[in-house]
């Protein structure tokens, strides 16, 4: 659980403030906080850790970061600008929680973001704390996301959606969630990303799991104020939410939808013609036997259907809003759709987002709508009385059927069989009547009087993830710069990764900050490494809360 208030102990002091190497006070410049770090070579098993304010200064993340800081939270102690960035980049090096960032050199993981030592978790844990309970994390991902379209546009109107399951292993009466990897349900939170077609995260929304088709609308209305009202929006995702419901959102929201049809495939009409998909690699077109053609969905109306055939049978079908994009391209896009399953692997492996972070929570009523136990025994009490009365009715029909009953028999059998059928009816009407009056669904704590659920913070690990989706953001764009000289697609990301682990020195002086890195082992990696620092030094970058400019060069000697 997330401490409100911080012990003694290395790199903090007793009130829980930075205090630097030493234990003296840092001397701090007015309206800067805690003084940065000014002059001296420095060295550092983390240098390359440097290479991610190429894509910091790229988007203009200082003006984003500080702009989430309000006046009234500064204390001369503090540089929060520097600790939002040092957190980043430990995020950057493999730490997956706050308090991962122990196992860190403090001193050459804080030069990295120019403060001079990176603080303690004792530290460090109460301070975003309190940083995240005065800002809006979500707004704070929405103008991350708005300067990283505007420094790299996503290139097609193509994004997707799915909800990621954070299990909670605490006490606490925490609403439960179907977990996808254990293929049971459990208790805790359900984050709602959407990414582009490139597999960057642009925004996320997070609360109680309740399906895609319930989550959907809150985030598309995020997307919407990241790309402005007038932006195409092609949003693709799986059957968790294929609804009507969610068709109808998302066009009140103006925007176009892809997903698979649930259930079993629909009758088709259309003939199958063949389209052809080239993939751009270097492979031949593929040949699709493609029906396409307009189908109506209850409860929405027309929509497009797509058919796919292999062997002459019909495989899979497709619904789509878009009714001008080529059959194969939409196929296409839906397929690319497990790029955002890829994402979540790799965030979860490599950057923690199923951390919960804080497990603090507010305990109140349980209004969650569950079946009425009252409506459950009006059902059993109308099933009872529709059996008595189909009873009845037989055996009405036996007495009249029966070749050992004489006219006089079954004449004297009939008035008592019809008074129990007119009983029987009677009680079927006033089961229905009374089953009618009943309503399907209550609030939990009405059906179970002091029943309560607990509600998890959320803006103590929004924040991380801000920091986190930042940091992986940094690293896929350094990523696809570096494989613009490497041109590895098996292995680039991984050899990104590393790169960030590179050791050197950081020498700063008062108009500059010169970064040089050991150069790697691989003599075809150094040189895309060093095509790769020309590139950023052709307009260096400069790391937030800092005005010097960053150059970059590879050690002319590799390291024994």
């Amino acid at each position: 659980p997330e401490a409100e208030t911080a012990a003694p102990g290395p790199g903090s002091s007793p009130a829980g403030e930075l205090v630097p190497p030493g234990g003296r006070e840092p001397t701090a410049r007015p309206g800067t906080g805690l003084a940065r770090v000014a002059g001296g070579v420095l060295p550092s098993r983390y240098a390359g850790a440097m290479l991610a304010h190429a894509y910091l200064d790229r988007i203009g993340a200082e003006a984003i970061l500080a702009a989430a800081l309000p006046p009234g939270l500064a204390r001369p102690r503090y540089d929060d600008l520097g600790l939002l960035t040092a957190t980043s980049l430990a995020f950057a090096l493999g730490v997956s929680s706050a308090e991962g960032t122990k196992h860190l050199i403090p001193a050459q993981a804080g030069i990295l973001a120019g403060i001079g030592r990176l603080p303690d978790p004792r530290t460090l844990r109460p301070r975003l704390a309190a940083i995240a309970d005065h800002c809006d994390p979500l707004a704070l991902q929405r103008q991350l996301a708005a300067a990283m379209f505007a420094a790299d546009a996503p290139g097609l109107h193509v994004y997707y959606a799915d909800d990621h399951f954070v299990p909670y292993e605490g006490a606490r009466p925490v609403p439960k969630g179907w977990n996808t990897k254990r293929r049971h349900a459990q208790p805790g939170r359900a984050d709602t990303v959407v990414t582009d077609y490139h597999g960057r995260a642009v925004c996320f929304a997070t609360g109680d799991p309740s399906g895609l088709a319930a989550t959907l609308p809150p985030v598309l209305a995020q997307l919407r104020q990241v790309l402005g009202t007038d932006a195409k929006i092609m949003l693709g995702f799986d059957r968790g939410g294929s609804y009507p419901v969610t068709f109808r959102a998302i066009r009140d929201a103006h925007a176009d939808w892809v997903t698979w049809r649930r259930g079993p495939l629909a009758p088709v009409t259309a003939a199958p013609r063949r389209h052809w998909a080239a993939h751009g690699d270097g492979k031949p077109a593929e040949i699709l036997h493609v029906a396409d053609e307009t189908v109506t969905i209850k409860d929405y109306g027309e929509a497009r259907q797509i058919t796919l055939f292999e062997g002459g049978n019909p495989v899979l079908q497709v619904l789509t809003s878009d009714l001008d994009a080529p059959a194969a391209a939409l196929l296409a896009w839906l397929r690319c759709r497990w790029r955002i399953e890829n994402l979540f692997k790799y965030l979860e492996d490599h950057y923690g987002i199923h951390w919960l972070c804080d497990y603090h929570a507010s305990l109140e009523d349980d209004d969650r709508l569950i079946a009425s136990p009252e409506r459950k025994a009006a059902r059993a009490r109308l099933r009872e009385a529709e059996a008595a009365l189909a009873a009845a009715e037989r055996a009405l029909a036996g007495v009249l059927s029966s070749p050992d009953l004489s006219a006089a028999a079954k004449n004297k059998a009939l008035p008592p069989a019809e008074k129990k059928i007119t009983k029987a009816r009677d009680a079927v009407t006033t089961a229905t009547a009374a089953l009618k009056g009943i309503p399907a669904k209550l609030p939990a704590s009405q059906v179970t009087p002091g029943a309560q659920k607990a509600i998890l913070r959320t803006r103590r690990r929004s924040l991380q993830m801000v920091l986190r989706l930042l940091a992986a953001s940094a690293e896929h764009w350094l990523g696809n710069r570096l494989n613009d000289y490497l041109r590895d697609l098996n292995e680039y990301r991984a050899i990104t990764r590393n790169l960030l682990h590179l050791g050197g020195t950081i020498t700063c002086t008062p108009r500059e900050i010169t970064v040089t890195l050991d150069p790697p082992a691989a003599p075809r990696i150094a040189r895309a490494l060093a095509l790769l620092i020309d590139e950023i030094n052709a307009a260096p970058p400069r790391m937030p809360g800092d005005t010097r400019p960053i150059t970059y060069q590879l050690a002319a000697d590799p390291p024994i």
